[in-house]
């Protein structure tokens, strides 16, 4: 095979030659009909342009502030909470909080100050408020967790 030979996969269509006169079946209006802004060479309007009347764009409130995607979200428990746990847990971890259904999934908590603690709780991996960490080392627990 020589490249004379070569021929297409795919029938190869011609483009639509327009304004070669009425013979050709695209004469006279090439395709535009008739008269207006849209008939005319180099005429059209812009994307968007909605025939003079205030655009959708900028009708809409414009977006204020910003979203800080470095944030995050715990979800706060209050030391109330944890009386409803059983007598036998006496560490604190997230996974052991999602167990006991006192937050959900695999998000990050926060234990608050309200309420009193009656045991000793060992606290890791959790956020604690410096209230809820003095009232946890009071009733003689230990806090081994960041400080958010």
């Amino acid at each position: 095979m020589q490249a004379h030979q070569v021929k297409p996969t795919h029938p190869r269509k011609q483009r639509k030659r327009v304004g070669r006169g009425d013979g050709s079946g695209s004469g006279t209006y090439s395709g535009r009909g008739l008269k207006g802004q849209k008939s005319r060479s180099g005429g059209g309007v812009r994307p968007g342009f909605e025939g003079g009347q205030n655009p959708q764009a900028k009708g809409l409130p414009m977006l204020r502030g910003f979203k800080n995607m470095f944030r995050v979200e715990h979800q706060p428990v209050n030391l109330s909470v944890l009386s409803r746990l059983p007598d036998e847990v006496s560490e604190l971890t997230p996974a052991v909080l999602a167990q006991h259904r006192i937050i959900r999934g695999k998000q990050r908590a926060k234990l608050l100050g309200r309420g009193e603690v009656t045991r000793a709780f060992r606290v890791s991996g959790i956020a604690v408020s410096k209230a809820a960490q003095a009232k946890i080392e009071a009733a003689g627990g230990a806090v081994e967790a960041e400080q958010a």
